[in-house]
């Protein structure tokens, strides 16, 4: 490790960054830079000594904080993004709920877990729905399926049992594999879980300890053991269906019990939460876990030597309805969770209404006084108060609905698969005018379902774009009239720019309008699929309710199924060039390292949380620096404050005594406390506030579209619209600095949105003020009793 200064007043600036996965050096803004602690994950640098300029602004000492390989390899990430995302999502839900009071936040936590559990027996079932449905029961014993396929045909005149249990070893490779895939990465982190003492009294302050508790090892066993008696179930099923033994009977009620045991144990929050590591609960786990991998071998042998004749069926006995039961049961799980979030919101609202106190605190503008003209008038309300509400269209509902996203691209993914390789083993069929290999009618209602939902999504996007255009465009007018009052004719070209950055910066509350129109389609199209169970096809019934042709809802099936192998293509492509193009990043990256950013405590195949590692990291990093004698400034660019907040809220007072904090790109107000009302609230931003002394300075442009300011949306010359220490803490950047050529150059300055603006000199003029704010309360601590 490099030395450090070593007089009590020295100060460390430690960087740390967002999505943009930048290098050290570009962290630094220094050419040169080596790593001080950590490995290539992530690690601690520092200027390499011996180059001229190693020191940051007012002389402090430089030090970067690089995380962005945290979540692991690129290979597994593109994997994760198309295996792993319904399950991300999912596991987001759970944090998405409303401030839970008293039972029903453990009873909307069951209905997610619940949910997630149906996600994973669905994805196991599509697995099924292809290697047994398809392939074992319709294509093999079909001649004309196995023509010219020799993959397949070398088992044709083998048992139909036999055939059945070799098959069923893919969905549980498949189910292996998304297993390994959430769990693989957690591993390294076990060094990283020290204790540390926690001054917050918010969840968000053990963020970074949660993945330790046992509740994901218990988590893994109840899916696992359910995912192994999903498919045994279905074996098993298909044995009786075509022709009952006793032992298959017997097998059939092992199977269900262990299942139904898997479904009662989820929903029991002490069970998974509260009981300590290695109690009963871990040995009951672990044990279902362990009795379900017998269960399936001891499946897979009888299925494969029972001497029981096997009637010839078109399809897998049972499949259909246990694909439309699991659909219709999410149908169902979505209502109530959408339910039991209304109710919460109802609560939360009439608790602010009876106690004013608890809620947003006033806009404290003097009057007379308008808001300023980059501020809507709305907008300076909106985030989260201390009720647990927001402004924008989710409103407290933001679990039902991110359930419901997630739960429909599961069901339309997995619909789509079955769909997909139906079609691929249909082509010689239609050549030879043999029957078709259909899959189950309630994967047919899923990609119809999905098809409605992505045009109405679509439609809400237009309409949405349209009508916000003229507001946003005149905000945005407005903004650069104020900002460039001086500007010549010339710069007309370059005040348009920004004026369409400001507006489209504007847009990103919006968005959540998208979700919700989505989430409620497929939330009531999903019931569906209990059509497909009684035998009724989209195209005939849709043609009897609404007059509109078969053929027409046939060609609208076909066009969605392409339609979400083409969001799976994007998936893959997205997954890498995430992790490639910096550009393409600041979109994908922020959406999937805000998801990873969460525990798993819904979903446990969902990608391992990376706070796990990098929230006890950067404490003990903070800790071991201010016990040198330092104080630590820490500035956080977009994702990075979040870290940093999680971070500050499990330091010790003595510790926290001894730092200053910088965040700029924020997005904790804008995005994190109308997200996650219940984890981060003003309630939480004024603890970390409190726990600085205040020695707090947000940076913020109108054109970012992802970060904003933290307490009060008021410019350098008005006064804060809050009372009190935290009106200081918002500074307001004009943005870009100037919109003609400076001095001696061609071009006039960039526009710089969300992009990290550490060379900017009002970053260096924070910095200075904060690190001079930090060592005169080092000189006084430090000052002989």
């Amino acid at each position: 490790m490099s030395s450090e200064p070593g007089t009590s007043d020295d100060v460390v600036e430690l960087r740390v960054h967002g999505v943009s996965s930048a290098s050290a050096e570009q962290i630094l803004d220094r050419p040169h830079s080596h790593q001080v602690t950590g490995d290539r994950s992530g690690g601690f640098y520092r200027p390499r000594p011996g180059y001229p300029d190693t020191r940051g602004p007012a002389g402090v000492t430089l030090e970067a904080y690089r995380w962005s390989d945290l979540p692991s390899g690129t290979i597994v990430r593109t994997l994760s993004l198309m295996f792993l995302l319904p399950f991300m999502l999912c596991n987001v839900a759970i944090w998405m709920r409303p401030a839970p009071r008293g039972r029903s936040g453990s009873g909307v936590k069951a209905l997610c877990r619940l949910l997630a559990l149906t996600l994973t027996m669905l994805y196991v079932l599509a697995a099924m729905g292809v290697a047994l449905d398809l392939i074992a029961r319709r294509c093999v014993p079909n001649p004309s399926c196995l023509a010219g396929r020799p993959w397949l045909s070398w088992i044709s005149d083998r048992p139909p049992g036999l055939t059945l249990a070799v098959f069923a070893l893919l969905p549980f490779g498949a189910l292996m594999l998304v297993w390994l895939l959430g769990v693989r990465p957690g591993r390294n982190f076990d060094a990283f879980h020290t204790p540390i003492s926690t001054s917050g009294g918010y969840q968000l302050s053990a963020v970074g300890q949660w993945d330790t508790a046992p509740t994901v090892d218990r988590l893994c066993s109840l899916h696992g053991a359910a995912g192994l008696m999903t498919l045994g179930l279905g074996l098993v099923a298909a044995r009786i269906g075509s022709g009952p033994s006793p032992l298959s009977l017997a097998l059939a009620g092992v199977s269900g019990a262990v299942l139904l045991a898997c479904i009662v144990l989820v929903c029991a929050h002490p069970f998974v939460d509260l009981l300590p590591t290695g109690s009963y609960a871990d040995r009951i786990a672990r044990g279902l876990r362990n009795l379900a991998f017998v269960l399936i071998a001891v499946v897979l042998v009888a299925v494969s030597v029972d001497p029981t004749p096997w009637r010839i069926r078109d399809g897998l006995p049972g499949y259909a309805t246990a694909v439309g039961l699991v659909i219709f049961s999410q149908a169902l799980l979505l209502f109530l969770l959408g339910t039991s979030a209304l109710i919460a919101r109802s609560r939360a609202r009439r608790s602010a209404a009876d106690n004013p106190r608890s809620a947003e605190p006033p806009d404290r503008r003097p009057a007379g006084r308008d808001p300023a003209p980059s501020v809507e008038p709305d907008e300076a309300r909106r985030g989260f108060g201390r009720n647990g509400l927001g402004a924008g269209p989710l409103q407290g509902l933001g679990a039902p609905v991110i359930a419901a996203t997630a739960t429909g691209l599961a069901v339309a993914i997995s619909a789509d698969l079955v769909y997909r390789v139906a079609d691929f083993l249909n082509r010689r069929a239609d050549a030879d005018g043999e029957r078709e290999i259909s899959p189950p009618l309630g994967y047919k209602w899923a990609i119809f379902v999905f098809l409605v939902a992505t045009a109405a999504t679509l439609l809400a996007a237009l309409i949405v774009v349209l009508a916000s255009r003229i507001g946003r465009t005149r905000t945005a007018r407005a903004t650069v009239a104020h900002d460039y009052p001086d500007a010549p004719a010339a710069a007309g070209y370059r005040l348009r720019q920004v004026e369409r950055m400001i507006a489209r910066a504007r847009f990103t509350e919006r968005v959540e309008t998208f979700a919700v129109v989505y989430a409620c389609v497929v939330g009531v199209g999903m019931p569906s699929s209990l059509l497909g169970m009684l035998g009724l096809a989209p195209d005939t019934t849709v043609q009897r309710l609404t007059g509109i042709p078969a053929a027409a809802t046939n060609f609208g099936i076909q066009l969605g199924s392409f339609l979400i192998a083409a969001v799976v293509l994007g998936l893959l492509v997205g997954g890498v060039l995430a992790y490639r193009t910096a550009q393409f990043r600041r979109y994908v990256g922020v959406l999937w390292d805000l998801g990873t950013f969460w525990p798993r405590v819904a979903h446990p195949f969902a990608p391992p949380c990376y706070a796990e590692r990098a929230v006890p990291e950067l404490s003990r990093r903070i800790v071991h620096l201010t016990e040198q004698g330092h104080g630590v400034l820490l500035t956080g660019h977009s994702h990075g404050s979040v870290l940093l907040a999680a971070t500050i809220l499990q330091l010790p007072p003595q510790v926290c005594g001894r730092l200053a904090l910088l965040t700029y790109g924020s997005p904790l107000r804008r995005l994190y406390t109308r997200l996650f009302p219940a984890y981060v609230s003003e309630d939480v931003l004024r603890e970390v506030g409190d726990l600085v002394n205040w020695r707090w300075i947000n940076l913020w442009r109108d054109t970012d579209p992802i970060g904003g300011w933290v307490f009060s949306p008021h410019r350098p010359d008005r006064p804060p619209t809050v009372a009190g220490t935290a009106g200081t803490v918002d500074r307001r950047l004009r943005d870009p600095v100037d919109v003609v050529p400076p001095p001696g150059d061609s071009v006039p300055p960039s526009i710089i949105g969300h992009w990290p603006g550490e060379s900017d000199p009002r970053f260096e003029t924070a910095v200075t003020e904060l690190a001079s704010r930090l060592r005169v309360q080092l000189r006084e601590h430090d000052k002989p009793a």
